[in-house]
């Protein structure tokens, strides 16, 4: 198995593991996304933060302000800030966690492939437009197997 793989399923059983340990506790204690998004970017920091101390001196071109906004941006605002809020969120509300897992994961490859195609640096052959089309239908599929719970009277 390439590492690239079996790094990726390794992130994908990270986040259903720990998302459903997180809509738990939201849950359990009443907390507010964007406060439970809070505590666990505070976390990752330390942790990520300790593990990052040596890969600090290996960054091959630190004055390239473009890519530092690149990341800043992308990664902190859009992906950290809006993503997660908007993954809290949606955990705090969802019924079925393997559906919001699934829409939330299952647009991450349609979306930047889509940029990557619009941007011109991201190449896709019939393999891989199959992949996104499965993708799309199958998020079809989870939401039409999708009942909402009926109140109870």
């Amino acid at each position: 198995m390439r590492p690239y793989i079996m790094y990726a399923i390794l992130a994908g059983v990270s986040w259903g593991v720990g998302g459903y340990f997180e809509k738990t506790g939201l849950r359990v204690i009443g907390m507010p996304p964007v406060a439970g998004i809070t505590l666990r970017t505070a976390v990752a920091l330390c942790v990520l933060g300790l593990f990052s101390i040596p890969a600090w001196r290996s960054i091959g071109q630190p004055d390239n302000i473009g890519a530092w906004l690149m990341i800043l941006i992308g990664g902190g605002i859009v992906a950290g800030s809006l993503g997660m809020w908007s993954f809290y969120t949606s955990l705090s509300t969802t019924e079925n966690l393997g559906v919001t897992l699934a829409v939330a994961f299952a647009f991450s490859p349609i979306a930047g492939t889509i940029l990557g195609l619009f941007r011109g640096d991201q190449q896709i052959d019939l393999l891989s437009a199959c992949g996104l089309v499965a993708i799309i239908v199958g998020i079809v599929l989870l939401q039409l197997s999708h009942r909402t719970p009926s109140p109870t009277s």
